[in-house]
Order: C-alpha cells, then sequence, then structure tokens
C-alpha cells in the first residue's frame, strides 16, 4: 500500500524557497532547485541546476581530486560540437536535460509501482488500489481522518482523469507524467490553478482572502510578535496580488501569481553560471575555468557525477 507515496504529488511543496513560505507555491517549470538563488550564502541553487537536484546529493562524498576528474567528464558531454569550450548554448542545453531527467526519474519510479499488470499503462483502478486499496476495503475506518483521506481519493481521481487526455481510465506515460507533474502541462493548468484555491480557501466561497493567504504559511505562537516578513506578504497581496483590489484573489489571479509566465529558468541560469565563471569574459567556458571557480566554492558539492551514473545510453 503506497498511501505515503502521494506526497511528490502534493503541489504545496513544488517549489522550495526560504521564507516568504508563500513562494513555494510558484510553479516554475521544470524546478532547477529547492534551494533559494542566492549566492551570498549559498551555490546550492546552481549546483542542482548544473547537475540535478537529486544528482547533487551525494557528491560531497568525493574528494577534490576525484571531482576534478567527475567534472572534466561531464563539461565532455556538455561539450557537443567538440571544440573544448562551453557555450550558452550547451549549457542551456544540459541545464534543460538535467530538468527532463528529473522529471522522468521521477515517473519512472512510481511506474514499476503503479503498473502492476506490467502493460506498461496504468490504469485508474492500478493507482487507486495499490495506493489506497487497504483502507479502501473498510471505507477508511482505520485511519483517523476519515474525511481527508476521502478527500485525497476524489482529489486524485479528478487528477487523473483530467491527465487522461482520451477518457478511457488509462493513463500513458505521458498522462501519468501529467499527473503526477500537471505544472508541466498546459491543459493541466486549470486544474493546479483549483487545488491551490482549494489547499488555501478555508471558508469554500472559491476565492482567497487576506486572512486564509497568511494563514497557510503563518500560524501565530502565543506572546510571538509577527515576523517582518509576514507583513511584507500582507503587502504583496494588497498591492500585487489582489490585482482588481475587491480584497480577494480569484482563479485569474491565483493563476498570474502561481504560473507567473514562460520564464526560461534554464536559460537564465545558464547565463548566471557563464558570468560568474567565465574568468577571461570571452563569453565560453573552458574546463580550466569552472574548475578555479568550482575550486572557489567548494568543488566537491557543485556536481554529482558520482550519482548521475553517467552512462553511454545516457543520451543528451
Amino acid at each position: 500500500m503506497l498511501l505515503r507515496s502521494l506526497a511528490p504529488l502534493c503541489l504545496l511543496a513544488a517549489v522550495a524557497f526560504a521564507v516568504p513560505a508563500q513562494e513555494k507555491r510558484v510553479h516554475h517549470q521544470a524546478d532547477l532547485s529547492d534551494h533559494d538563488h542566492d549566492d551570498k550564502h549559498s551555490f546550492k541553487y546552481d549546483h542542482d541546476a548544473f547537475l540535478g537536484k537529486e544528482e547533487a546529493k551525494t557528491f560531497d562524498q568525493l574528494t577534490p581530486e576525484e571531482s576534478k576528474d567527475r567534472l572534466a567528464k561531464i563539461v565532455d558531454r556538455i561539450d557537443t560540437n567538440k571544440d573544448g569550450f562551453v557555450n550558452h548554448a550547451e549549457l542551456h542545453y544540459w541545464i534543460k536535460h538535467r530538468q527532463r531527467s528529473y522529471i522522468n526519474e521521477n515517473v519512472n519510479k512510481h511506474w514499476k509501482d503503479y503498473d502492476t499488470n506490467q502493460d506498461d499503462k496504468i490504469a485508474w483502478e492500478e493507482y487507486k488500489n495499490t495506493t489506497y486499496g487497504y483502507y479502501l476495503g473498510e471505507e477508511f475506518d482505520d485511519v483517523d481522518d476519515k474525511a481527508t483521506y476521502k478527500s485525497m481519493l476524489t482529489r486524485d481521481e479528478r487528477r487523473f482523469k483530467m491527465a487522461d487526455k482520451d477518457g478511457d481510465g488509462i493513463a500513458t506515460r505521458e498522462e501519468f507524467t501529467a499527473f503526477l507533474h500537471p505544472e508541466e502541462f498546459d491543459y493541466m493548468k486549470d486544474l493546479v490553478v483549483q487545488e491551490t484555491i482549494e489547499d488555501i480557501d478555508k471558508n469554500g466561497d472559491g476565492k482567497i482572502d487576506l486572512n486564509e493567504y497568511i494563514g497557510d504559511i503563518y500560524t501565530p505562537e502565543d506572546g510571538e510578535s509577527e515576523p517582518e516578513w509576514v507583513q511584507t506578504e500582507k503587502k504583496h497581496f494588497t498591492e500585487m496580488r489582489d490585482a482588481n483590489k475587491d480584497g480577494y484573489m480569484d482563479s485569474n489571479e491565483v493563476a498570474h501569481w502561481i504560473l507567473p509566465g514562460e520564464v526560461d529558468h534554464a536559460d537564465n541560469e545558464a547565463t548566471h553560471l557563464i558570468q560568474e565563471t567565465d574568468t577571461n569574459k570571452d563569453g565560453l567556458l573552458t574546463l580550466s575555468e569552472m574548475i578555479d571557480k568550482f575550486d572557489d566554492i567548494k568543488i566537491s558539492t557543485i556536481t554529482d557525477y558520482g550519482a548521475m551514473k553517467v552512462e553511454e545510453h545516457d543520451e543528451l
């Protein structure tokens, strides 16, 4: 029974930034990192963007010399035209590749659990029985919060049906990807907005007021003074989120907030990495430039080649 596997499906933690916590609900395409992009305090965002979030977790186990050797092999893969340099286009493509790999790896991880008859498709009944099977027989009587689990089942079914474009009750790999990562698919984005409103809208009026917006991220302790970032979020709500100034965020305003346009964060990150690493300012990166710069920011955490398992079949 895989009820706990629902956690990765939740959109509540789609993008994990530092406070203010409301920014965790903003979807920036396939996430480059769960870390804040703040080079003054940490280069973890750049590490994740360069290698992928999962891969960047274990590289600190390598020695600096092992790191340099593996970095050389990664740079060789990024340098697709084999001219000895990494240009912006190659770096951009690499980062996009790591984004796609993260999504594919996540889908593959869940696929084998739910495709119980191994027909390379996942029917709603397969997903439902694998995730909720034990509790379904008892009508959720064995769980403390029966209403919550029933709500989760209803929400999963609605999302599954929305992802199932041909309506046959069976998800192909692409449809299952839309189920797990709805923010990546245009035809699922209305549902992303709807789920966000349902999460925050406590009085059920279909919109979000200031108290609900703040209550989603902050619960005051007895005698605690309100943090400055909460005041900032209140200001954001009244000045930015509530565009029509009616005191609420409706579905259009929520969409504008959590789906803020098609900014290419991979392109921005490629530009940033070149600016930070290109010591001779020719717009191209050499292996020596990357090693020199990564030494400065502790190369043993910059790349996770050790966990990447770069194989011949893992094509760019």
